[in-house]
């Protein structure tokens, strides 16, 4: 059985670790585990190629100062976790904060190389309400409900083995114009050099772009088995062929106000008629994300949290470009535009494409 490590910052407050302590010993059980609680045990192990599970406990502030001093270490050391395969159980002492930092910690780490399986985040609020339905659906408490995805999240981190091919399928979405995007001129970039890849482009910038309307579960399990939706539109006749037949996705995604653009957003939102019927586990994601001014990062944990966390499509280590770029065609003309575009296409190749090695 592989080694997991278990990565725990240390808590000072004893009363605040119960609940966590024990979705760790049920979730890990017969598992061969090594615990570093400390940014100087983290800074000394060498945690390249290992699965690992990042356990926290927020507390009522959502803040836990110990995984702090180890966040700082991880963004200042971009290969400390190069070829790993994580996920991450959160436990907190009120509703919120836990899906913030769940994200701010998954887009960390991924910088630092570390890819997660779909749907990486166990989190647990002060009162469970966030296990309703799934406790419901398991016949059990929310507690029990709450032990048990922690337990099959650790599973997923042992087990994940993503398939590469010779010649994989990407799908690439966007929203932009050809004559004035900066995002779409980087994708162009990075594009040309995956010739082995089959890729196709979907624009969502014309036609009528409607957002999900909220169907009930029934309406929208009945539209999904047929693979399709309310509204129809581009959505079904095109993009969800598109999906069910890539081994990945590129989200081309220009920051507007901080945000994933409304038509990309609109899509995220559509795909749950699809998700009713099935799940992405075998697809990967990646993003190629330009601000005008700054907040990439913001973007690219919109990207985790709507298509990750919530769509369960994989995210291979350094799964996102991050670039700054404002007036019309900037972005060519950026010092070494060139040779961080190929590198982000060698990153694609890394994860996707199958060699003799691979056999």
């Amino acid at each position: 059985m592989k080694e997991l490590i278990i990565i725990n910052p240390f808590c000072p407050e004893e009363n605040k670790k119960e609940r966590l302590e024990s979705i760790i010993k049920y979730s890990t059980e017969g598992c061969h585990c090594k615990i570093l609680t400390t940014v100087e045990e983290v800074e000394t192990a060498d945690l390249r190629n290992k699965r690992i599970l990042f356990t926290i406990s927020l507390g009522k502030s959502g803040i836990n100062l110990s995984w702090y001093s180890i966040m700082k270490y991880l963004r200042l050391n971009l290969d400390a976790l190069e070829g790993s395969a994580g996920g991450v159980i959160l436990d907190g002492n009120c509703e919120f904060y836990t899906k913030s930092a769940g994200r701010s910690l998954v887009f960390t780490a991924n910088r630092a190389g570390c890819s997660f399986p779909g749907r990486p985040l166990v989190e647990g609020t002060r009162t469970l309400k966030n296990y309703n339905i799934q406790a419901h659906n398991l016949h059990t408490d929310n507690m029990g409900a709450y032990m048990t995805a922690g337990r099959n999240l650790v599973d997923n981190i042992l087990n994940y083995e993503p398939v590469k091919k010779k010649h994989p399928k990407i799908l690439a979405l966007h929203s932009s114009s050809s004559r004035t995007s900066n995002t779409l001129a980087l994708w162009n970039m990075v594009k040309k050099h995956l010739p082995e890849c089959e890729i196709s482009e979907i624009s969502l910038r014309n036609g009528q772009m409607i957002d999900c309307r909220g169907c009930s579960y029934e309406t929208c399990r009945h539209f999904g088995e047929e693979e399709g939706c309310f509204y129809g539109g581009t959505i079904t006749e095109k993009v969800y062929p598109a999906i069910l037949e890539s081994d990945a996705l590129v989200m081309v995604c220009p920051n507007y106000n901080d945000a994933v653009g409304a038509n990309l957003t609109a899509f995220v939102n559509r795909m749950t008629a699809l998700f009713t019927t099935h799940r992405f586990y075998d697809k990967r994601l990646f993003g190629v994300i330009v601000s005008g001014y700054s907040g990439s990062d913001i973007v690219a944990e919109q990207l985790i949290s709507g298509l990750n966390m919530n769509k369960t499509f994989a995210l291979p280590g350094k799964f996102a470009i991050l670039e700054t770029a404002n007036d019309p065609g900037a972005v060519i003309g950026d010092m070494d535009i060139e040779k961080r575009a190929e590198e982000f296409a060698q990153n694609i190749r890394k994860h996707m494409i199958s060699t003799d090695k691979d056999v």
